[in-house]
């Protein structure tokens, strides 16, 4: 009943962070996939290049349902994608015993559509687990997407993060920007060198949100966990107010009256700034200052 109540008060923030919408859909569709316990070789990579306009922003998506995701940035101006399918270590088997050969198949299905400096990269492949690679200028905004079998890392990258996985954890490394960041299954670790002042949100169901932002933060913060504690580094002055009620009256129409109270922690950090909303249900919070001691 409590992981419900969590997808439900989830559901309420996406109303302000619609992003989310996406990984919570995801979960119910395709549920938790276990990890595999094979051992597993990589193929080689198709590999697909698009050169942008260095003179305006550039916008990556990709999405996968099966494999990982990681993005890293470099002084230059084209988006490389490579695509690796995953080929599982062969194992003895009657028909290698008859003589009979495995034909490896290593194909990707790798789709890359590219118009107006915005990206999109997917794979028709869906059991089979396919790794991206991709490389970007350092001012690019992503919108990355994963469900099964894979984590999501992104080194470098200055811009608007949008990151969702649903059974792996969200790995952001020294980036620049603001970030929407959600790890179902999985941590999430944000390590930023610049902010930009925008609202933020990172959240998990089962794992834990470490994320270190620069010393000069100013920011308004929403904060929940049900199972976990909460860190900080930070002189947080947390609001000593009432907690806050949302009344739903609909009486006059032969509806209900609901009277929601809301459990969250409010404080800020420098004197207030940009909303970012911190939201687990089986893990930690730790909101860090670069430089702190560990």
């Amino acid at each position: 009943m409590e992981t419900f109540a969590f997808l439900k008060t989830m559901n309420n923030q996406t109303q302000r962070f619609p992003s989310l919408v996406v990984v919570l859909v995801s979960c119910v569709a395709l549920g938790a996939a276990p990890a595999r316990a094979q051992a597993q070789e990589q193929s080689s990579p198709d590999r697909v290049s698009y050169v942008t306009d260095p003179t305006r922003p550039v916008l990556v998506k990709a999405s996968l349902v099966n494999g990982g995701i990681t993005v890293k940035a470099y002084d230059g101006k084209e988006v490389i994608v490579e695509a690796r399918a995953r080929i599982r270590e062969r194992e003895s088997s009657r028909s290698e015993s008859n003589s009979m050969k495995r034909i490896v198949v290593s194909s990707t299905g790798l789709s890359v559509e590219a118009e107006n400096n915005e990206v999109h990269v997917s794979t028709d492949s869906f059991a089979r687990p396919i790794d991206l690679t991709i490389t970007v200028p350092v001012h690019t905004s992503l919108k990355l997407s994963a469900v099964n079998d894979g984590s999501i890392v992104v080194t470098g990258v200055d811009g608007e993060l949008d990151i969702n996985d649903v059974n792996g954890s969200v790995t952001l490394n020294n980036v620049s920007g603001s970030a929407v960041a959600h790890a179902l299954n999985g941590r999430v670790l944000v390590t930023f060198t610049r902010i930009n002042p925008k609202p933020m949100a990172f959240s998990s169901l089962n794992g834990d949100i470490d994320v270190t932002f620069p010393a000069d933060l100013k920011a308004n913060l929403t904060l929940k966990s049900d199972r976990g504690e909460i860190f900080s580094d930070f002189d947080v002055q947390v609001q000593a107010s009432a907690p806050k009620q949302t009344v739903e009256d609909g009486r006059k129409d032969g509806g209900k009256y609901v009277v929601k109270i809301d459990k969250s922690v409010h404080g800020t950090i420098g004197g207030g700034g940009p909303e970012m909303q911190f939201t687990n249900f089986n893990g930690s919070i730790y909101i860090r200052k670069t430089g702190a001691a560990r």
